[in-house]
């Protein structure tokens, strides 16, 4: 159809072309033939002049015309903003080097690898569009019709697209290449369909441009990865498919409390209407036609997206993968530091109560290990990369005994492991016992409150140092862990302290054997 249109416009064209040269060739000869009479060489200048001119105007014209129609040539990517780029790559770097803190070889590669994969996004040339949706709601047909052939499975059942499948797409105005993925479709059943779902999620996440696809009003299980998504800033249009199986009053319906379900996180303007299968139509002599898909709107409203905002897109794109990249960093690298630090305490906690069954008190008192707790509090910081001094440790140290005092804490302690200890060890050794498993004990508090405090960057939070340790306070009093702390309590301090004592009473000559 555009071809005829085209070659009648250049018939047109040149009937008129032709018309106006024999009408110009007159009116020079005519013009000469007066200007001749009075100056030959004058009206030569001048006709020559003129018929430069016209060739000029003609040669523009023919120019313009045969570029008529033409697609406009891909102008070069524009450069990503600069102030988004250099965040992104800041962001990088200080992720690199918490990686390489990363004890867990394999864990390490795979972030470092990851890294090298976002820092390589910078340089990158395409648009990433991603489909997402059940598996019923029509994403591969979408995906057939906006490429304008079948590039996939098109089927009813779900589970049609195992894995993540990506194709071109290319969108005149847009100054770069489209690649547009089909995902697995979400909320299938077994652990096969999990599998797919997390895939599917991963692969929305890394999208420039989000397609979510429904064909009916969001399910409550539609509606939670939809917010997911929308709430961490992933730019998305909603499409509302198969929308020729509805009357035009529930169609409405249905967009309408879209519209207000996404409120505020996806525009109205982006939720679109689109008819990427059409069901066929019977003709009256019993024949079906089959329509062609109508997502015109979609792809015009695609097009301005990623013409306006596409440089946008792929820079906060490349930003949000940076910094949830940093996110899982911090996450695994706090997870080895509260091991590393946990095995700390645990070995601090018994010689805290080495210390106190050795000498012991005439009431237990925390400050009488303030020593050994100073030194577990550096060794605690120096994991967090926070070097204190011996001053410090102590200041902090001595801070806590007296929240622990003022608490009463050490009472409640005392009596806890009393009542454990009591069905467990002999008279003669109890009273030692109980204060060195009590010291253990409040050392592990202290302890595991000053992991808390170095995690939030040396500080205690908003209910300071009394809430924290009144916290692990109650954690750690839980029946099954006191069952499992007076286990190991008996290994490491009644059963040495017995062993002492009963060396002391026992005469020079028995002691030998």
């Amino acid at each position: 159809m555009l071809r005829n249109t085209r070659l009648l416009l250049l018939g047109i064209f040149l009937l008129v072309a032709l018309g106006l040269v024999i009408w110009v060739i007159d009116a020079l000869q005519r013009l000469y033939w007066q200007l001749s009479y009075s100056s030959p060489l004058l009206a030569s200048f001048l006709v020559f002049v003129l018929v430069l001119l016209i060739v000029a105007v003609v040669g523009s014209l023919i120019y313009s015309f045969s570029r008529f129609g033409r697609s406009p040539q891909r102008s070069q990517p524009i450069q990503l903003p600069e102030v988004k780029a250099e965040a992104a790559e800041e962001n990088l770097k200080a992720v690199q080097q918490q990686v390489n803190q990363i004890a867990d070889e394999i864990a390490r590669e795979a972030l470092l690898e990851r890294s090298r994969q976002i820092a390589a996004e910078l340089e990158r040339g395409e648009l990433r569009v991603v489909i997402f949706g059940t598996g019923s709601a029509g994403k591969t047909s979408l995906i057939n019709a906006l490429l304008g052939r079948i590039v996939g499975k098109v089927e009813a059942t779900m589970g049609s697209t195992e894995e993540g499948r990506t194709y071109r797409l290319g969108l005149r105005g847009v100054g770069r290449d489209i690649l547009i993925t089909d995902t697995p479709g979400i909320l299938e059943a077994g652990v096969a369909g999990r599998l797919r779902e997390k895939l599917a999620r991963q692969l929305a996440v890394e999208a420039d441009l989000l397609l979510f696809v429904v064909d009916n009003d969001l399910r409550r299980s539609e509606l939670e990865p939809c917010l997911d998504l929308a709430r961490i800033g992933k730019r998305s249009l909603l499409i509302f498919n198969k929308a020729d199986l509805y009357e035009d009053r529930d169609r409405e319906a249905i967009l309408a409390r879209l519209r207000e379900r996404l409120k505020g996180l996806i525009p109205p303007s982006d939720i679109l209407t689109a008819i990427a299968s059409p069901q066929p139509v019977r003709l009256p002599d019993g024949s079906f036609l089959q329509p062609e898909p109508e997502v015109t709107t979609l792809l015009k409203r695609m097009a301005a997206v990623l013409r306006s905002e596409g440089e946008d897109l792929i820079a906060d794109n490349i930003l949000l993968q940076s910094q949830r990249l940093g996110d899982e960093t911090r996450q695994l690298l706090d997870q080895q530091r509260q091991r590393q630090a946990e095995q700390i305490v645990d070995r601090f906690q018994w010689i805290s109560a080495g210390v106190i069954a050795v000498t012991p008190l005439p009431g237990l008192d925390l400050l009488g290990t303030a020593a050994v707790n100073a030194q577990m509090v550096i060794e605690i910081g120096r994991l967090y990369d926070c070097d204190l001094d011996r001053d410090r440790g102590r200041d902090l140290a001595l801070s806590l005994a007296r929240t622990l005092t003022s608490l009463g804490l050490i009472k409640g302690a005392t009596q806890i492991v009393a009542a454990a200890l009591q069905t467990n060890v002999a008279t003669a050794i109890l009273g030692r016992a109980i204060q060195g498993v009590s010291a253990a004990y409040l050392t592990r508090i202290a302890g595991r409150s000053f992991i808390e405090y170095f995690r939030q960057n040396q500080s205690w939070g908003d209910g300071g140092i009394t809430e924290v340790v009144q916290q692990q306070f109650q954690l750690n009093r839980r029946d099954e862990f006191i069952r499992s702390f007076i286990q190991d309590a008996l290994v490491r301090v009644v059963e040495p302290l017995a062993a002492k004592l009963e060396g002391r009473l026992l005469p020079p000559g028995d002691r030998s054997r």
